[in-house]
């Protein structure tokens, strides 16, 4: 599909991809680790890393302890996402989260304060909004 949006589907289009990625920003390196993590079934797991490697998102080193394992560690293509989860985590703060239902906050680890909400804006600074864009064919 000529579809930016379409494409990238491929590689990180279910949740748990997403959440695979979402634990290796947290650290985790391990297939166990991700297991552990996310409870997920070891063949749905191995599927998932698979497909984030072939996708060039995480790639596969060895284990730095100098054990047989090896460990996932995010890609230049992987850490671009960190936007793309940030966009997700605050729009589910926002609509999936009761009034009174704790969210633990995205906190900015030098200031200790709050990360604002991200924002779209045009080249001269302006903010946009979904009427304010098009896709030029």
């Amino acid at each position: 599909m000529l579809c930016p949006i379409a494409r990238p589907l491929d590689a990180i289009g279910d949740w748990w991809s997403l959440l695979i990625v979402r634990d290796a920003f947290a650290g985790k390196r391990r297939f166990g680790e991700f297991q552990k993590s996310l409870g997920l079934a070891k063949n749905i797991l191995a599927a998932r890393l698979r497909n984030l490697l072939a996708h060039g998102i995480l790639e596969a080193v060895p284990a730095s302890d100098g054990s047989a394992y090896q460990n996932y560690v995010l890609t230049q293509k992987g850490h671009d996402l960190f936007p793309v989860l940030i966009a997700l985590w605050q729009w589910g703060e926002t609509y999936f989260f009761e009034s009174g239902e704790s969210c633990p906050p995205l906190i900015d680890r030098r200031d200790g304060l709050p990360v604002r909400p991200l924002e779209l804006r045009a080249e001269d600074g302006r903010l946009l909004g979904a009427a304010d864009v098009v896709v030029k064919r």
